[in-house]
């Protein structure tokens, strides 16, 4: 088990800001792709009766958002092996992440969301497994995030295939 070095340190704040940033880009890069398809198009697409109202999304995705930047800013902090496999696994889960707004909103296509979400689950699993040596509480706040977006891969592909 690895040790997490403290929080209220110039350092920690330092990598508390270096956590955030890829978070922050993703999240706002996302939220262009998501309102490209949001206003005009999405609103045409037959939903299943799960689907939650548009107003949750935007709640929960910040929740999720800040679940991430913790998490990485805690295996930032912390020392042991595998830091940088599990940091460089986390950050290609940040890719595919928004890769998977660009798919589903920008490119108006449900079938290419199921084809990015499905390596985004396998991929944000392989992040929490990365993580755990390093930090549980960094490990486990990934948790949410994993269900979200199993939720997610159900509700696009039914999407799919329906329309």
């Amino acid at each position: 088990m690895s040790t997490i070095a403290p929080a209220f340190t110039a350092r920690s704040l330092l990598l508390l800001v270096a956590a955030t940033i890829p978070v922050v880009a993703v999240s706002t890069l996302g939220s262009v792709f998501t309102f490209q398809g949001l206003a005009s198009w999405y609103p045409t697409l037959k939903k299943p009766f799960f689907t939650p109202p548009n107003a949750v999304f935007p709640i929960v995705w910040t929740f999720l958002y800040a679940l991430m930047a913790l998490s990485s800013w805690r295996i930032l902090r912390a020392t042991g092996e595998g830091k940088t496999k599990a940091l460089a696994i986390y950050g290609l889960q940040l890719i595919v992440n928004l890769a998977w707004s660009f798919a589903f909103f920008a490119l108006r296509s449900p079938w290419a969301g199921v084809a990015v979400i499905v390596p985004l689950i396998g991929l944000i699993y392989l992040t929490i497994r990365a993580f755990r040596p390093l930090d549980v509480a960094a490990s486990n706040a990934l948790l949410p995030y994993l269900a979200w977006v199993g939720f997610a891969s159900l509700l696009n592909t039914t999407i799919a295939v329906i329309n």
